[in-house]
Order: C-alpha cells, then structure tokens, then sequence
C-alpha cells in the first residue's frame, strides 16, 4: 500500500541561503497545511519517542520530537562541529577513491514510537536551520506492533512495513508538508533520510485510535482525553495557544500550556468543542486553571450531545471559577453523548478539561469495530 500525494504536499526544493545574520528565520519556507488541526501523533507529552537511529554523529536523535521550534546559535560549536537543533548524521561516502559517492540506496534512518496509536494524516518534515546540510530526500514508512518492542524486534523480517510517504526530495530550511491517505492504525514509523544530512523536528498529525480492549479495562476514565482517542472540532479563539492542550496529559506547567483567547470587547463568550473517545456516559467533570492567574476564565459551563446533529444539553450550568485551580464536579446523574462543548465567560482560559466516564455499550461496540477495520 503506497501512500498518495495530493495538494497539500509541499514542494520546497533545493538549499536555503546562507545564514547572513538578524532573526534566522527571516527566511524559513513555510505553508499552511489543514492537517495540522489534527493532533500530533509524535508528541512527547503522550508519550512518543525516538527509539533508534543508524547514526546520530553531529546531533542526537531525540531533537526530532521537541515540542519548541529549533533553536540555532551561528557561535555554537562543539568538537564534533557545528552544533544543530535537531538529529543530524555524517557526510557519507563511496567505497573507493574511484566511486567516492553514495549510492542511491544508501540513506540513514531513525525509528519513531507514535505516543499514541492512530491513522496518520500528514507528516511535516522540518529542516529549519539546515540550510546546505539537509537530506536530498525523505521517506517513511509506518506498521502497527502491539505492546513495547525494541528496536531489534521493529527491524524483523516479521514486521511489515507501509510507504506512507514514498522517497521524495524535500528543501533546506523549511518546512515539508505532505498530506497521508492511508487508512490504517500505526504505532510505529520508519523515518529514512537519503543520503544523509539533519532534520530539524518531525510533525506526525492525525487520528488517534485507542485500544478498546485497554479502555474496557480501565472502565472509568477521560472520555475526552487526546490519549483515550478525544479531539478538538473546533473553538472560538486560538490567537494564544491551541485549544488541542485543555486534552493533554498531566497538568499545565506553564501558563501557555493551557488553552488562552484574547480580550474580548463584546457582550459573547469564548468555547471549545470536542469529538470524545466514543458515545459515553460521563460522570463527573474536572476544569483546571493552572497558571492562569489573571487571565482564567470568570466563569464555564459544559454541555454534551448525543451524535452530530443532536441537540446540546447542559451538564454544568455557567459556573464560578478561580484563578489556578482545578475545579471538580460530580454530576448527580450520568449524561451520555458524543460530544462535549465548554463555554467560558466572557473570555480567558482553561489549561484542562477532563470528563470522567465509561463507554456505552454501544460505543464500545463502534469503538472495538474501528480498531478492528484499521488493522490494530
């Protein structure tokens, strides 16, 4: 199965400038890419990680899936030379002084453990700050392997390996979109650089697919939860931080690890709308406003429906909040539904959002058939 391209691969070709001083990213290339609204499948908050890679002579592989942009400091060199934010391998070489020159199968590699299982929508390759010093191109390839595998039982003749991106020449100091169409479930990626070179960071957008089997054992758990298969649809306002960090694991430690909108100066409100796991019963409801001191929320409500085009039913009605505190509520009876709205007054921010529940029968029934159908 071969992964198809379509509008949303980028095509950023050839070397970026010299770095000639000021703020270097002045000149980084750049685009827009709608798959971006999906959830980073690779982020180290859920627990992603580069497990392995063939070499990382001038910079370590783990640089890959920091969550901060790159850094680069034009003075900062080390023995190894010039030190780069981001996994960089050794100029490679022919085989004699008569074919000095890699071949063309020749490429280095780096293995990614997704920090959550899912179908992939789109991979964004930044090369930010490698200006001559790139790979010429990018491939990867995705499988689905239960449990915690090491790097020598990904690389066995037993693990099947999809093209999710064929080989594909990418561009210096930029960043390198491509839109994914296959319909299946990977926990794991093979990230090829041919012939060699660095790569800044590794985006890899998409769904996330929970394992029902593990969800049922849980029985009660966040229904909401970016890890347990929640999502953001949509929000009123993202001018500060993304709306996708009220279902991140763990708590907020910073005040932008949170979700935060501008000032408003109408009479509306602010919101944020989710997809949960699946159809489920919701218990209690916990709104954190960690680090948001004087710019939380005055005041929330959470309303749910029951599938697409179902009505909204408020389970919390328009509520006090403080600042920095995580406020806990248990509902006096269950509330199912599909989706979950929170609605802050007039403006502000939460850091967290968490909905307590358990599936339905009926959604875990639609829960374990998806799991199924995508091959996990």
């Amino acid at each position: 199965m071969t992964a198809q391209h379509r509008s949303e691969t980028a095509r950023f070709t050839g070397d970026a400038q010299p770095y000639g001083g000021g703020d270097p990213y002045a000149d980084y290339r750049t685009a827009d890419y709608s798959f971006t609204r999906f959830a980073d499948l690779a982020d180290r908050r859920l627990g992603a990680g580069v497990i392995a890679a063939n070499d990382e002579f001038f910079a370590q592989r783990e640089n890959l899936l920091v969550p901060e942009r790159a850094e680069f400091d034009p003075e900062h060199f080390g023995h190894k030379g010039k030190v780069m934010d981001g996994w960089e391998t050794r100029r490679r070489r022919g085989t004699s002084a008569e074919h000095p020159w890699p071949t063309a199968e020749d490429h280095d590699w780096a293995l990614v453990r997704l920090g959550a299982p899912g179908v992939v929508r789109g991979i964004v390759v930044d090369t930010a700050h490698f200006r001559g010093n790139y790979p010429q191109a990018v491939s990867v390839e995705g499988t689905s392997v239960p449990g915690s595998p090491s790097p020598e039982e990904l690389l066995g003749d037993d693990v099947t390996w999809t093209t999710l991106l064929p080989r594909t020449p990418i561009g210096g100091h930029a960043a390198n979109g491509f839109e994914v169409t296959v319909e299946r479930r990977f926990t794991h990626l093979r990230v090829h650089q041919h012939p060699d070179g660095g790569i800044a960071r590794l985006r890899v957008h998409g769904d996330v697919v929970p394992d029902p089997a593990w969800l049922e054992v849980l029985g009660t758990f966040d229904v909401v939860a970016l890890e347990n298969g929640g999502s953001v649809e949509d929000a009123s306002d993202l001018f500060y931080s993304p709306a996708t960090n009220t279902i991140q694991p763990g708590r907020s430690r910073t005040m932008d690890d949170g979700w935060e909108t501008r000032r408003r100066r109408d009479r509306g409100n602010d919101w944020i709308r989710y997809r949960l796991a699946e159809q489920s019963r919701i218990r209690a409801i916990e709104i954190d406003t960690a680090y948001l001191k004087g710019n939380a929320a005055g005041w929330a409500a959470v309303s749910v429906r029951d599938g697409q085009d179902g009505e909204w039913r408020e389970i919390l009605p328009r509520t006090r909040l403080q600042p920095d505190t995580n406020h806990r509520f248990v509902l006096p009876e269950p509330a199912v539904g599909t989706h979950a709205r929170v609605d802050i007054f007039p403006d502000g921010g939460i850091s967290r959002l968490r909905l307590h529940g358990s599936l339905t029968g009926e959604g875990a029934a639609r829960l374990a058939g998806r799991h199924q159908e995508l091959g996990g």
